[in-house]
């Protein structure tokens, strides 16, 4: 009977001698990150099965399968060490996924000698991929023969509820992962928090590999990169909405906020004396002192633990350093720093992680104290990490570290206090997030490293907090004495260890001067943005929150040039009701004193999906139902959203703006219903109603739209890869999706002209309004609005007051007829400089 529970016995699916998993020369099994097993370098060129059971999954290459035995437990066997390198060759399947075999029937016939000539190993491994629901123990650990008794699969108890259920049923699907890197820690945990949703059991299969969705160093270990192909499978009542909740996830890109992309320069050799050359993490310019900060090491481990005592030691410890990150999470949130919730969301993501917190437990049971089966555990699993061989999972694992670092600190008492001189700049073989996030707080200058890469977590969270950050300056870099001042360039990638007072006086001067000037800045963005010949441009912000619309009012802002109200609708079970959304805009509105405030209506679907609005499956989201798009398919949440904002107060401040209109006819659509809602709630003005000018069809179509749109603004970051068709989280292309190209340009002109023939104004509220390169250039083609983030206000006001209107539109014309985004970048920096 089909998981029936009951104990097997798995008898020998090849002959060979048996190896215990540490003995495997592969890192990922031997950690026993993939689950529990055993091994064996087969002599014969068969595989058999170990007992009845289905296939549930067959790799592509024909080098691995999974059994599911009649009790259910789900036993992976993989052929050699590797072998997914051969994609196929040497391997013939006898069965299909999906069909029924009996023990000792043979599976997969393969040719040992292609095998042993061409791939690391003939060592094969059978794991138990559900091993928190069964155990394996073994019955012999010498040579064995086809169908002789190799193990015992036993039942934990705990788990025998969940394999009871006669009713239980499976879905599966074939995807291909999207996700910027492939499945590192952020997106793994946001399938880990999925997963977490449903009482299903979900796995990941990829390569002859399998891991369970509840462990995120599993599916980190399956080394899934972008664009690679895997296969979901769920198992339970609620299995179908598990695997569409799981799809979505592996799917899409994490995060909303779209950044500039990182060039990452190539490391150059150290040739200049005196200088170490390594590769910018976050641009900047500073000098002090060198302070070396040094990771903990333990001493040798006594042994003669007592495990119940170090067992409450480390829970201690575990809990205390998961209150301290939901604290920093608590605190990302209230900035709205998403960035920094990701990156630490993962984290605890990982300290609940059962792979991690077994392989602790079951150290300590053997007598080690927490401390080192702490360490240990943590770097068996950066070692599964760095033996995929790619740089980002290399680079993930200094998430592992920062979470190694962080509980032997709990664990030994020690306070997190860096004892810095004043305008330090720290250096270290490596930091970690949390290292980063501390030693901002205690005002260091500048970072510099010994390893680590540009598109780690510690550089994203410096270039967050404009921390000068260096990377991957080489081991000569921790011989540096300690105090020696120094100057980091990092801009250029250098670390200049003899600077003569000369130097230290330039970037003094450097520095004071670029202080000088925001702080002139900040002081005269109060003011309205003027150009020369007195040409006025509205510098508003873009905001997510009533706390983002205070700090662009204090920054100066003419007004709130895209409001996104996704933040009302996401990180929920319901959506919010009619008059928690009024009150929030009337929030925004109330922040902004007289000045107006310009809302998008929610912009979901597609990639971006909420929990309680359950959308179809769409393999390009992208182009599916996204923003306007969603309201002829749920036409109640529109209507909720336009009644709350009909309710704000004063409404001629409120103005409305569709997103991914591409025809005329859906902005009428809207604008008949929102005259109904107008009628019902008995009002005599309406708001004015704008569209987002984000595809190339409604560039093309600017003129008809303005006709009955009351303004246009352009969204140039969706606009810049529909035109282009280049993805913008795609990482080989993402550094080519540049506003600034001429056919971006081009639409940007067709837009004003069109709007102008109806008397409308245009703003841009895309990434673009905040490059103050770009500045001119809008101007030039007839933008009147630039939306930019709020610390960025008084400086695109200040290059406003330095434009000439009328130079920038004899200029800009020209523009439109370079051959790429890169000559405009040039001629904009000859034509006008910046300072």
């Amino acid at each position: 009977m089909s998981n029936n529970n009951k104990d097997l016995t798995l008898s020998a699916p090849l002959s060979g001698p048996v190896l215990t998993l540490g003995n495997v020369p592969d890192e990922v099994f031997a950690s026993g990150a993939m689950g529990d097993g055993i091994a064996i370098d087969p002599l014969n060129d068969c595989l058999h099965a170990p007992c009845d059971g289905v296939i549930i999954h067959v790799a592509r290459t024909g080098h691995a399968l999974t059994l599911r035995a009649d009790n259910g437990a789900e036993l992976l066997m993989h052929l050699g060490i590797d072998t997914v390198e051969l994609n196929g060759e040497g391997f013939a399947l006898l069965v299909k996924q999906g069909a029924r075999v009996s023990k000792g029937q043979a599976l997969v016939q393969f040719d040992l000698d292609l095998i042993a000539r061409r791939c690391k190993s003939l060592v094969s491994l059978i794991i138990l991929t559900n091993s928190e629901l069964f155990e394996l123990r073994p019955i012999t650990l010498k040579s064995v023969k086809v169908g002789e008794p190799l193990l015992h699969v036993v039942a934990r108890l705990a788990g025998a509820a969940k394999v009871l259920d006669e009713s239980v049923t499976e879905a599966s699907a074939t995807l291909r992962i999207t996700h910027r890197g492939g499945l590192h820690a952020r997106p793994a945990a946001l399938v880990r928090k999925t997963a977490q949703a449903f009482s299903s059991q979900s796995q990941v299969h990829f390569a002859g590999k399998t891991a369970s969705c509840d462990s995120l160093i599993g599916l980190m270990g399956l080394g899934i990169g972008e664009q690679d192909e895997v296969q979901v499978t769920c198992r339970g009542k609620d299995c179908e909405a598990a695997l569409q909740a799981l799809i979505a996830a592996l799917s899409v890109a994490v995060g909303e906020e779209h950044h500039a992309p990182v060039v990452i320069a190539p490391r150059l050799a150290n040739t200049e004396a005196g200088v170490l050359q390594g590769v910018c993490a976050a641009p900047g310019l500073v000098c002090g002192p060198l302070f070396r900060l040094n990771g903990i090491e333990l001493p040798a481990d006594p042994g003669s633990n007592v495990p119940d005592e170090q067992l409450q030691h480390l829970d201690s410890a575990l809990e205390q350093v998961r209150g301290e990150i939901r604290h920093t999470l608590d605190q990302a949130r209230q900035r709205k720093d998403v960035e920094e919730e990701e990156i630490f969301a993962a984290h605890l993501a990982l300290l609940e992680d059962p792979t991690l917190l077994e392989a602790a437990t079951a150290a300590i049971e053997h007598g080690s104290a927490a401390t080192h089966a702490w360490r240990d555990a943590i770097q068996a699993q950066c070692a599964v990490l760095l033996a995929l061989g790619k740089p980002l999972f290399a680079e993930r694992a200094n998430d592992l570290r920062d979470l190694q670092q962080r509980v032997l600190r709990a664990l030994l008492g020690e306070a997190w206090n860096f004892d810095l001189p004043a305008g330090a700049i720290v250096s270290a073989h490596e930091l970690t997030p949390s290292d980063l996030l501390q030693l901002s707080k205690q005002h260091a200058v500048g970072i510099c490293m010994a390893e680590g890469g540009a598109t780690s977590h510690v550089a994203i969270l410096a270039r967050g907090k404009g921390l000068p950050c260096v990377v991957a300056l080489g081991t000569e870099l921790l011989d540096v004495p300690q105090g020696q001042r120094v100057v980091l360039d990092a801009a250029n990638g250098r670390l200049e260890l003899t600077p003569d007072d000369a130097r230290h006086t330039q970037v003094h001067q450097l520095r004071d001067a670029q202080k000088l000037r925001r702080q002139q800045q900040h002081t005269a963005a109060q003011g309205s943005a003027s150009t020369q010949d007195g040409v006025r441009i509205e510098v508003a912000a873009n905001v997510a929150s009533s706390a983002e619309a205070q700090l662009a009012f204090e920054n100066g802002a003419d007004g709130v040039g895209l409001l996104r109200t996704e933040f009302l609708f996401v990180d929920r079970r319901t959506a919010p009701d009619e008059q928690e959304q009024r009150q929030a805009y009337q929030a925004v509105l109330d922040a902004m004193g007289d000045k107006s405030v310009i809302i998008r209506t929610i912009d979901v679907g597609g990639d971006k999906q909420l929990d309680y609005l359950p959308l179809p499956f769409e393999t390009n989201p992208v182009l599916g139902l996204r923003g306007i798009r969603m309201a002829q398919v749920r036409p109640e949440l529109l209507d909720q959203q336009l009644r709350a904002l009909l309710q704000v107060s004063p409404l001629e401040r409120c103005r409305i703006l569709l997103p991914m209109v591409s025809e005329v006819d859906e902005l009428l659509q809207i604008r008949q219903r929102l005259d109904e809602l107008c009628t019902e709630l008995e009002l005599t003005q309406r708001p004015e109603l704008g569209v987002m000018i984000e595809v190339p069809a409604a560039a093309l179509m600017a003129e008809q739209l303005a006709e009955h749109a009351d303004f246009l603004s352009i969204g140039t970051n969706d606009l810049s890869q529909y035109t282009l068709a280049m993805d913008r989280d795609h990482a080989g292309l993402a550094a080519r999706v540049d506003a600034l190209h001429p056919a971006l340009l081009r639409l940007i002109a067709q837009t004003c002209s069109g709007a102008a023939k109806h008397g409308r104004w245009v703003g841009v509220c895309g990434a673009l309004a905040s490059d103050p390169l770009a500045t001119p250039v809008l101007i030039g083609l007839g933008i009147s609005e630039l939306s930019v983030s709020p610390p960025q206000i008084g400086e695109i006001k200040d290059r406003v007051r330095h434009l000439d209107a009328a130079q920038c539109r004899q200029l800009s014309q020209g523009l439109l007829n370079l051959s790429s985004a890169k000559a405009v970048r040039q001629a904009c920096q000859h034509h006008w400089p910046l300072s």
